[in-house]
């Protein structure tokens, strides 16, 4: 039972927008009430009436090491007694950035922000910056946060609203954003062709997180790479979820390709508000106070920020067996829902990559957002409530990634499995 949620979810949306600072927690793609918790610890969430559910969310990916992971939770702790912000420079900033470099490829000078959003709205406007043109070049289904150039076909929650153009975003705005279904290199030229010497940045989910987990084929990154170079384009890959997940040096070093500049978020926090931007000196120096693209905030470089998530990133490069152990995990479970899915006689695709995975309900390859759009999301639905039924928390949307934490027993997976199983067998 949710009673308490319910009436929680009741008097939210007395003061707040839908009840929700979010769009997807409001769980309008799976319909019913969203869930709301009281605390976590490790793999596992407890809502406001007790119930307990192994979590595939993870905070939307930060909590790579499990919830209230105890190192980062002391070290907040302490920090706290300094002051939770200062709107001056700290030492620990610098050690943050020289972390981050240190095990990140291809960053020479980094900018801490407060959000994913920020960084990759930065980024833009640097490439603009650097550049001298306007349009840019995103892929839909893509989501790079809410900055008004973003918002033209993104994935996640503007997919699961069904919005496709959005109120506020300018006509102005749309026309400087140009799009290509991801994993069409043609589709990219062709633009490239038609825009010559008008396009200031490519930014790409290089592993896509909000359209389900979508791989990129092979040679599609490459490619991209290519037509930067041979164009005097930006090329940005927004590593806000995949960054130091997928790998110590998150997606350009598990897929081997370089970014001019890339974006970050969630695990580099811990949990706290946070992004980043970073990469070549040449570009970077063009930001304020080295050159004149502006760029602030007075947030930016939080010290409990900073301290959470330099203890995460400290424990993730000290101890590269995690992502051996957080790939075996994954690997299990996707066997373990292979066979419980074919054995269910349903059509199904399950994408992943390292710790990130994703069930779609389809008899095609799920490669873009048309693709994911088109499989049985209601089907999907159906399996959302009957597995948060069984105490397993998934994403309340089929335009989302799932994401495992190290904090995972081979027990949550067996159990998880098998409560997809009997999901199964009675929604089908």
């Amino acid at each position: 039972m949710i009673e308490k949620s319910i009436a929680l979810f009741n008097r939210a949306q007395q003061s707040i927008p839908g009840g929700v600072n979010s769009p997807v927690r409001a769980f309008k793609s799976v319909g019913g009430t969203p869930v709301f918790m009281k605390s976590a610890k490790g793999a596992y969430m407890f809502d406001a009436d007790g119930n307990r559910y192994i979590d595939y969310i993870n905070s939307w990916g930060p909590m790579i090491l499990g919830h209230a992971y105890e190192p980062v939770v002391k070290a907040i702790q302490e920090y706290a007694q300094y002051s939770t912000s200062f709107g001056a420079p700290t030492e620990l900033e610098i050690e943050m950035a020289e972390l981050i470099i240190s095990i990140a490829p291809n960053v020479d000078l980094i900018r801490m922000v407060s959000s994913g959003t920020e960084a990759c709205m930065s980024a833009i406007r640097l490439a603009r910056g650097y550049t001298g043109r306007n349009k840019i070049i995103k892929f839909e289904g893509c989501y790079h946060g809410h900055a008004d150039s973003f918002l033209v076909k993104a994935g996640s929650g503007v997919a699961t609203f069904n919005i496709q153009t959005v109120p506020g975003v300018t006509a102005g705005v749309a026309n400087d954003t140009l799009t290509c279904a991801y994993n069409d290199l043609d589709a990219v030229k062709q633009l490239v062709a038609e825009h010559h010497n008008e396009i200031a940045a490519i930014i790409i989910e290089p592993v896509a997180g909000n359209m389900g987990c979508i791989l990129p084929q092979e040679g599609f990154l490459e490619g991209l790479r290519a037509i930067c170079d041979l164009q005097g384009i930006v090329f940005i890959m927004d590593e806000v979820m995949t960054g130091f997940r997928l790998a110590p040096g998150g997606a350009q070093e598990r897929l081997k390709v370089n970014a001019d500049l890339v974006t970050y978020g969630k695990v580099i926090g811990g949990g706290m508000p946070v992004g980043a931007f970073g990469g070549k000196k040449e570009i970077m120096q063009h930001i304020s106070p080295l050159g004149n693209v502006y760029q602030a905030g007075t947030l930016s470089g939080n010290p409990l920020a900073m301290i959470a998530g330099y203890v995460m990133l400290k424990t993730l490069k000290e101890n590269p067996s995690i992502y051996k152990h957080l790939e075996e995990s994954t690997n299990y479970l996707r066997k373990g829902l292979d066979e419980v899915l074919k054995a269910s006689g349903t059509p199904y695709v399950i994408n992943q990559l390292g710790s990130m995975i994703s069930i779609h309900f389809s008899e095609h390859p799920i490669t873009n957002f048309s693709s994911a759009a088109a499989a049985n999301n209601e089907l999907f639905k159906k399996f959302f409530h009957a597995m948060l039924k069984r105490g397993v928390y998934l994403p309340p949307s089929a335009f989302e990634t799932w994401f495992l934490c190290n904090a995972l027993t081979r027990e949550d997976l067996d159990m998880t499995i098998q409560k997809a199983k009997e999901s199964l067998q009675e929604i089908l």
